[in-house]
């Protein structure tokens, strides 16, 4: 079966759903009851990952099942076409090269390659002049037009140009310069960049402008304020020595007013929301240096040589990915919740969304013909143990169930930059405390409130449910029934490389998803309508004449009385 045929028609989808059948009325706690090594033998490791999903709602015979749904989808082979350079992203004939932005150089490196052409030789030089800016604001050596250090970077970009550089400079603020401060601003509410440049000096600032067609309407309207801001500062000549870019078109960038020197290159076969490892990270690299920056390529690459050299049957993120794909399908599961129990993680949910909702959010097939099957599902999620007192309730006792990923680590991250905290000794009792809180919540999701919880019953529309039974038959408020599956990854520490690892297994989970689908998860089209339509109401609210509207009634309506609050003649 090729990658474009319905998947949903083959006869190892419609095993899949017999077995799921079969599967409705097994509690997890059956499972382990009846398999003492079950938690042994659905954990995986990959790098410093220990990845346990004994939890989730599979058997061994689930897990045959899948990977033979995963030949028949041609998984491998479609993730080694993407690993090797071929056109994958087939809406735009475009590779999705991501991964040759962390390959260790070599022969090996040096094979893949995009539209023909090797790849290997740029990313490094572009890995280089990142160095080279990030070393010159470290050190201090890097001036602005007074001749004062830079000692402050405001990245404007938005989507994957923000999300990832910003999800990570947090995670990794252990290894921040002490000197340097870094600010992200991406909504084109004004706001958003004023609250960056708070207690910001013109002299001492720098902007890198992330945008890979140097065409984002939010992007350049933040880079025109910033720029009209040290202007009004310095004067126009400043411009150049305080702006750098990160652009798949260099000539826009330096049309704008930025010194060439100063341009990185981005690719136009890495997507935004798979560039973390690119210039689009440059600000990062300022942060947390350029040695961090590799060992975070580093832990991305361990994931990848594990994608590209295991079989399906012992290669976790495709198993990974199928298990998410039996959620979705077969069980009905429409959501998926992410849940770190690291305060520095709290961006790790919103990076994700946008790497599977913008990826995976499609219904149609690479031929062009509608998906025969549910696809990407809702991501969603929250630092631990914030989320408990929020949305935990609803995980725990809702209506629908939404199978949730926990990350936690051994070992407190706080220490590392010998800044001032709370002591040693506090700082491991806090720690304990929060990873004692990750286990009890996947241990109440997978067993709920005794062994009087419910089975699984189907409710009516094709998808599961609990059916609750009372913890002592006369409390029904307090039901927890359990059965809810989750998975859960352990990590010593969250160091640069452990956060490239955990980037590089979701990464890789949502193409496998994809390639069971038969979608692309490499375009975003859905993306470029919004922005279509924005262009002409902008015009139109803003316009000192009242404009000819040929909108729908709705948007029309508020067109009007937007221009009537800002009184604009309508």
């Amino acid at each position: 079966m090729g990658p474009s045929a319905d998947i949903s028609a083959a006869p190892e989808w419609r095993a899949l759903a017999e077995h799921c059948d079969e599967m409705a009325p097994v509690h997890l706690r059956e499972l382990f009851a009846a398999d003492p090594g079950r938690a042994d033998r659905f954990t995986s490791s990959v790098g410093d990952l220990v990845v346990d999903w004994s939890r989730q709602r599979v058997t061994d015979r689930t897990m045959e099942l899948l990977v033979a749904l995963a030949r028949r989808a041609g998984v491998a082979e479609r993730m080694e076409a993407m690993v090797g350079g071929a056109p994958v992203n087939a809406t735009e004939g475009r590779a999705a090269l991501h991964t040759a932005l962390r390959a260790e150089p070599g022969p090996a490196a040096s094979e893949r390659s995009g539209g023909g052409t090797d790849v290997g030789d740029g990313v490094r030089r572009e890995l280089r002049r990142m160095a080279a800016l990030a070393d010159g604001i470290r050190s201090g050596r890097r001036l602005g037009a007074t001749g004062r250090p830079i000692t402050a970077v405001v990245n404007l970009g938005i989507g994957g140009s923000d999300l990832g550089p910003r999800m990570a400079f947090e995670a990794l603020a252990a290894y921040h310069h002490d000197r340097v401060r870094c600010r992200f601003a991406s909504n084109v509410d004004g706001s958003d960049l004023t609250a960056a440049l708070s207690g910001l000096d013109p002299a001492e600032t720098l902007f890198i402008v992330a945008s890979k067609s140097f065409a984002t309407v939010e992007t350049l309207a933040n880079a025109a304020a910033a720029r009209a801001w040290i202007a009004a500062a310095l004067g126009e000549e400043a411009v150049a020595d305080h702006f750098a870019a990160a652009t798949a078109t260099p000539e826009a960038a330096v049309a704008f007013g930025i010194d060439p020197a100063a341009v990185l290159r981005l690719w136009d076969w890495v997507g935004g929301r798979l560039s973390l490892c690119s210039a689009a990270a440059a600000v990062l690299m300022i942060a947390i240096g350029p040695e961090r920056f590799s060992e975070m390529l580093a832990g991305f690459r361990a994931v990848d040589e594990h994608l590209t050299g295991r079989p399906v049957a012992d290669n976790l993120p495709m198993l990974l990915g199928l298990v998410a794909v039996w959620n979705r399908n077969f069980w009905g599961f429409g959501t998926r919740a992410v849940l770190p129990y690291s305060s520095r993680l709290r961006l790790l949910p919103a990076y994700l969304q946008q790497l599977d909702m913008e990826s995976n959010g499609k219904q149609t097939r690479l031929d062009g013909s509608p998906a025969g099957c549910k696809t990407g599902p809702v991501v969603w999620g929250g630092a631990g143990t914030d989320g408990q007192h929020s949305f935990h309730q609803w995980l725990h006792q809702g209506a629908d169930i939404a199978p949730a990923d926990f990350i936690v680590f051994a070992e407190p991250d706080d220490d590392l930059g010998g800044r001032p905290g709370l002591d040693r000794s506090s700082l491991d009792r806090h720690h304990d405390l929060l990873a004692a809180n990750c286990l009890a919540q996947a241990e109440a999701l997978a067993f709920g409130s005794g062994a009087e919880g419910g089975g699984i019953g189907d409710d009516g529309d094709g998808t599961r449910d609990d059916s609750d039974g009372a913890r002592d038959g006369s409390d029904p408020h307090g039901r927890c029934a359990g059965n809810r599956p989750s998975t859960v990854i352990l990590a010593p520490r969250l160091t640069p490389s452990v956060l490239g690892q955990i980037a590089a297994l979701y990464e890789h989970q949502v193409a496998v998803q994809g390639a069971v689908w038969g979608i692309n998860s490499f375009d975003q089209p859905g993306v470029e309508l919004g922005k279509r339509l924005a262009g002409p109401i902008a015009a139109e609210l803003s316009s000192p004449d009242p404009p000819a509207l040929g909108h729908d009634a709705a948007t029309n309506a508020l067109i009007r009385r937007y221009r009537r609050l800002r009184n604009r003649p309508c």
